[in-house]
């Protein structure tokens, strides 16, 4: 054993001289010759969890069926967010031929499985400023299901840059109110191309009650303050008083 220990470290000693030798003849510069070494020490000092979470949506492990709900839920604000218009919708033959709607009439009228509540979610009509009936999404599950990565992957798939805040952090409302404001009403300077924003609340179990109120009143009160007179209405969603971007919140306890 300690013969074959003594052959490996031989070789990756050779193997390491030959790749710094090939290195250096490709970037004589002195820049060049710390820049694998950076990169060697930071993968050294990265977490598993980082190193190998999901980028892409293909990557995601989490249930297939919630990661296709949340991708679905957040390209309805493609019409008003991209200024894409809604696919025609085929929800009566996916209907008529989806096994979870099989069931008694007695229980299908007064019971709802989640499948036919998602998909009356996700098929229901655009109101009048083409945004969905349901402005956020809730992620609820115990810690580490995946549901910040989930978000972050689905909001980069959909085209979205994802600004995340902490709901426990910000014990204020006014501060609460202004990182929303911030962040669904500003557009993304950072980078070669402008991305709209999709913001998710991470903990927002641990918010305080008046924090949800200000969540609560940025998406209903203003959504009604855009139904008032045409004049206003228009000035008042130029000044980027109604919600126009995804928000999507998390918590543990539902």
């Amino acid at each position: 054993r300690r013969c074959v220990l003594e052959a490996s470290q031989q070789l990756t000693e050779i193997i390491n001289s030959c790749l710094e030798s090939e290195t250096s003849t490709e970037n004589p510069e002195p820049n060049g010759e710390m820049e694998p070494a950076d990169e060697e020490e930071s993968a050294l000092h990265c977490l598993w969890v980082d190193k190998f979470t999901p980028r892409r949506y293909m990557e995601l492990l989490s249930d297939d069926y919630t990661n296709r709900c949340l991708l679905k839920w957040l390209k309805l604000w493609d019409t008003v967010v991209f200024g894409k218009e809604k696919a025609v919708k085929k929800a009566k033959p996916s209907a008529e031929t989806h096994p979870p709607f099989s069931q008694p009439k007695e229980q299908q009228s007064k019971w709802k499985t989640k499948v036919q509540l998602t998909e009356e979610i996700l098929e229901a009509e655009l109101d009048q400023h083409k945004r969905p009936k349901y402005k956020v999404a809730l992620l609820c599950g115990p810690p580490g299901l995946g549901k910040t990565t989930l978000a972050h992957v689905i909001a980069r798939h959909a085209g979205y840059n994802a600004v995340e805040m902490n709901a426990s952090d910000d014990r204020s409302p006014e501060v609460f109110k202004t990182r929303i404001e911030a962040a669904t009403q500003m557009k993304s300077v950072l980078g070669a191309s402008e991305k709209p924003n999709c913001l998710i609340i991470d903990e927002i179990d641990g918010a305080p009650a008046a924090s949800i109120n200000v969540l609560l009143n940025i998406i209903h009160q203003k959504a009604g303050e855009g139904e008032a007179a045409s004049g206003t209405g228009r000035r008042r969603r130029r000044e980027g008083g109604l919600l126009l971007r995804p928000i999507i919140c998390i918590c543990n306890d539902q």
